[in-house]
Order: structure tokens, then sequence, then C-alpha cells
């Protein structure tokens, strides 16, 4: 049988689709799997082996169609179940399986705060659509694979990090994701271990202001790599510190301990760190009863209320105490 799964975007989404491609592929006797994303996110994926093709949509709408109705599929799975994807399945014509994206359940949450959402998280959500052909959860996480020449070597950081480093992803989507930069800047300071900041060109500003107070032990390598060669510095990593990203999901695959910071998103939207049948490498930190939390299923550039209290009320000693205990 041959398989398209779509998921659009972002990184961590679409990193979160790794279990649906693995069982698939793994489950369904001879199955081809196929795999369609956008054009940026291409390398989240590319080197993934369980993928037999990956589709991307570049420039042209009219030619992705083309390609792929060339392949002329048996099922679509379809993991992002927007307007798009269902002009996707409407101009192919094949029997499709679609995730069930609950926006009411997130609005009702967001909104008047009463979570009806299932205790469930969004890996076994994915692969509820692959119930009709007995694919079932292998609990074996997440999957984040690079090529050899995306790699980091030992003169791409400073030597000072080269014995072991903490990873701190202070980048993020949205502003309403980020710890502060003072918070960071107090972390950074106090924790006695070699940091690598994380993040793109936007954070570089950022980055430069938290390693300001010690260059030798903090390396800002913001917008400085790729997000594989950002991957492979997480691997390396001897713990994470991230903001609810697409490298903390990375972090996660690679089944680093994290400890993750949680300001207007909140776990129980089902998206926290996967580690499969081991669950016990994340600590989450995360402000509990705060009555305007969660206020959006992405996130804004700033507070809607401007007190910022979901992040600002995340200490940094307990940071500094759940980060000990994980190292």
């Amino acid at each position: 049988m041959k398989f398209l799964i779509i998921r659009f975007s972002s990184i961590g989404d679409i990193v979160l689709t790794t279990p649906v491609i693995r069982c698939l592929k793994k489950q369904v006797p001879g199955a081809e799997v196929h795999f369609l994303t956008k054009d940026a996110f291409r390398s989240v994926v590319e080197h993934n082996p369980y993928i037999d093709r990956l589709h991307v949509l570049a420039h042209s709408w009219e030619l992705m169609i083309h390609e792929l109705k060339e392949e002329n599929y048996d099922y679509i799975i379809d993991l992002h179940h927007n307007v798009r994807t269902l002009k996707v399945k409407k101009e192919l014509g094949k029997k499709s399986f679609s995730f069930h994206k609950l926006n009411v359940e997130k609005y009702i949450y967001t909104s008047i705060k009463l979570n009806i959402l299932p205790k469930v998280h969004i890996v076994d959500r994915y692969l509820a659509t692959l119930k009709s052909f007995n694919v079932k959860n292998d609990e074996a996480g997440l999957d984040y694979f690079i090529s050899e020449k995306e790699e980091t070597h030992k003169h791409d950081i400073p030597a000072s990090h080269h014995a072991g480093y903490i990873a701190c992803v202070i980048g993020a989507a949205h502003g309403t994701k980020k710890w502060p930069v003072n918070k960071w800047k107090e972390f950074a300071a106090k924790m006695n271990h070699p940091l690598i900041l994380l993040g793109g060109k936007e954070d570089a500003d950022n980055g430069k202001e938290i390693a300001f107070a010690d260059t030798v032990k903090i390396y800002n390598a913001c917008g400085k790599f790729s997000i594989n060669e950002s991957a492979d510095l997480v691997r390396k990593a001897k713990l994470v510190v991230t903001h609810d990203t697409g490298l903390m999901h990375i972090a996660a695959a690679y089944k680093k301990p994290i400890v993750s910071l949680w300001g207007n998103t909140v776990p129980s939207f089902g998206m926290y760190p996967y580690y499969g049948n081991n669950d016990s490498r994340g600590t989450i930190m995360q402000v509990n009863k705060l009555w305007c939390r969660p206020c959006s299923k992405i996130g804004y550039d700033k507070c809607p209320l401007g007190h910022f209290k979901c992040m600002q009320q995340i200490e940094v000693d307990t940071v500094l105490d759940a980060v000990k205990k994980r190292l």
C-alpha cells in the first residue's frame, strides 16, 4: 500500500509525527511511505530512513499537486487538517484519515479556562489515524535524523565546552513562550557549568546580553547554526533547558534530560516532551493555578494583560535546583 502523510509545519509538530512514520513503515507489510511538508521544513525529515519519498510545497501549488497525482496513493494520512490539506485531499480524491485537532476544546480551555481536553499525548492522537491499519504505538519515542555533514565538530564550539555543556534554548516562535532575558541572565550567572545558548538570528542580541557576564562559560550560538546543526548540539549536550519549542521535541527524540519552561501554553495541550515508554527524563516548570493561563494555544508577541506572570513567576533558583537534580 502507498501512503501520503501530510504535515506542513512547524518543526516541533513535524518531529511529533515521526512515530506515525516509523510505526506505519514497520508494521504495515510493504508499506510505501511518502511525506509532504513545506520546503522550509525539508531538513527536519529529509534524512528519515522510514520515508520513501519526500514531497515539498515550494513555489508552485499546481506542480506539487501534479507530482502527487502521479504517485497514485492508496491512502492519505492528514496530520495537519487545515484548509490547505483539505484542498490536497480534494485534488487527489483518495481515501483519507485525518487528525482531530480539538480546536473547540482548546478554545474553551483558553477562553473560559475549562479543560475538557483528553489526557492523551498528541503522539497517540496522531497514531489514532492509523487505527484502521492495526498500527500501534511501539513506545520507542520520537525520531530525529541528520546527515554526517551536518554534525558539529569540536572546533565549532569553544574549548571551554569540550568536556560537556548544558544547552539553553532561549528562542521561541512567540514572545509569551520565552523566559525573560533578565531571568536567563541570572540563571547563567549562577549556573556553575558551561552553557551554549541556542536560538535563531532573531535571538542573537538576547544571547549576547545573557552571555556578556561570562563569555568563557557562556557561548552564544544563536543564529550561528542551521536547525540540524543546532539539533546536533542538543544531541551532544548533557542536559537541555528549553522553552516550548521545536528544539525541545528534538531533545526528547535524542532522549536528553529536559527542563522545560512553560508560559502561555500548557503541557495539558498534549505536546510536552515525549520519550515513549520512558517519560521520566523531563522536568516541567510552570506556574500552576494562574487564572489567565493558558491564554492562547499558540502565543503572542507580548503578554495581553501586561504582567507576564506565567514566566515572571518561574523562579531562577527553582530552575537551578531542577537542573542540578537532572545533572
